[in-house]
């Protein structure tokens, strides 16, 4: 019990020296941008930074198992099952900047399903995290085919990026889309192509 106790205060401290270190990561940075980080409205800039990249990047300290919490349930479903227009936001890791947009995701169930509030979480489990958006797709692809071993699973995102919006070409109406299937989704030309139909419908309630 002591012993637990201990390590749970040595990784306080070491977390409140991490949070410091990046505060005065952000103080130098303001600095070397020729701003004066001591002047009024800088001065709990480095505060607000280290909060914010922490709550962006949060994702490296979930996992998975963790998150899902036995919420796979068995059920004899063979229908597919869709969760869409998931907003998500996510940081470029060539530049440090936002992308956000909304992700869909459909799977063909194997005698058990998730639970459908999981869908989103593991979506932002991985968006929170420095990331490509090819990447980020495949990344939840992988982890619902291995978690629910289902016949199929799809992904399908549509992104802005402020890398692309703010500098660079500054092409503010470009929508980057990426997609991942697996099994079913990517052997059966109609499973895919009910997928997609499906995921460019109007929402519950709108006409088709």
């Amino acid at each position: 019990m002591a012993r637990t106790r201990a390590g749970r205060q040595a990784k306080t401290e070491q977390g409140r020296t991490h949070e410091a270190e990046l505060r005065d990561v952000v103080k130098r940075l303001l600095t070397l941008l020729g701003e004066d980080p001591s002047r009024h409205g800088l001065e709990k800039t480095p505060e607000r930074v280290e909060k914010a990249l922490r709550f962006m990047t949060q994702g490296y300290k979930q996992n998975i198992d963790h998150l899902l919490n036995e919420a796979l349930f068995p059920l004899e479903y063979d229908e597919m099952v869709i969760v869409k227009d998931i907003d998500f936001f996510s940081m470029c890791e060539h530049h440090m900047l936002p992308f956000f947009g909304r992700c869909h995701v459909g799977y063909l169930p194997r005698r058990k399903v998730v639970g459908l509030s999981k869908i989103p979480r593991i979506v932002d489990m991985f968006s929170r995290r420095l990331q490509v958006q090819e990447r980020l797709t495949v990344q939840i692809a992988e982890a619902i085919q291995e978690k629910l071993k289902p016949e199929g699973v799809g992904v399908v995102m549509e992104a802005r990026h402020l890398c692309m919006m703010m500098r660079g070409v500054e092409k503010q109406n470009t929508i980057a889309v990426t997609s991942s299937m697996l099994g079913a989704f990517r052997t059966q030309q109609q499973t895919r192509e009910e997928f997609l139909k499906l995921i460019r419908r109007g929402g519950a309630g709108d006409p088709d």
